[in-house]
C-alpha cells in the first residue's frame, strides 16, 4: 500500500494512528490532515492533470465522525458529489471515540464508508483491515 490518509482534528489520535501504522508497515507514506475540508482539498488535487507527486491517490482513508470545518459526514456528502473516487475506488473507514446510534444508523447511508473503528486503532483493528480490504496475492 502506498499511501493512507488520516483525517482526524485529534492531534494525540493521528499520532497514536501513525506510529501504529508504521510500525507495523502498513503503507510506505502516511499523511495526516485536521479535518473533511483538508482532505477533499488534497483529493481534488490527486486529480488534477498537473499534480505534482507529492499528491498520490490514497489506499485507505480513516475518517473521523466530529471535526471542527468540515466533519466526516459532510466530506462524505462532498466525496460522493464530486465522485472523486468512481475510476479508482479508495477505501474509507470511520474512527470515532463516541459511536452514537444516530451516527451509527447515519453511516449506513453512506455505502463508500466500508466499516467503523473506534479510537485510537490497534494491532488487531489493523490485521483485520489488512486481511479484509488488502489481502496481498
Amino acid at each position: 500500500m502506498d499511501l493512507v490518509l488520516l483525517v482526524d482534528d485529534d492531534e494525540t489520535t493521528n499520532y497514536l494512528n501513525e506510529r501504529l501504522l508504521k510500525e507495523m508497515q502498513v503503507a510506505k507514506e502516511i499523511l495526516a490532515l485536521k479535518n473533511g475540508r483538508e482532505a477533499l482539498d488534497y483529493l481534488t488535487r490527486v486529480e488534477e492533470p498537473n499534480a505534482g507527486a507529492e499528491y498520490k491517490r490514497p489506499d485507505l482513508i480513516f475518517l473521523d465522525i466530529k471535526m471542527p470545518v468540515m466533519d466526516g459526514f459532510s466530506f462524505l456528502e462532498e466525496y460522493h458529489k464530486l465522485q472523486l473516487d468512481e475510476v479508482d475506488p479508495v477505501i474509507i473507514l470511520m474512527l470515532t471515540s463516541s459511536a452514537s446510534f444516530y451516527d451509527l444508523e447515519k453511516l449506513k447511508t453512506f455505502r463508500k464508508v466500508r466499516k467503523h473503528f473506534s479510537k485510537a486503532l490497534t494491532k488487531h483493528d489493523v490485521n483485520e483491515i489488512m486481511n479484509e480490504f488488502f489481502k496481498k496475492i
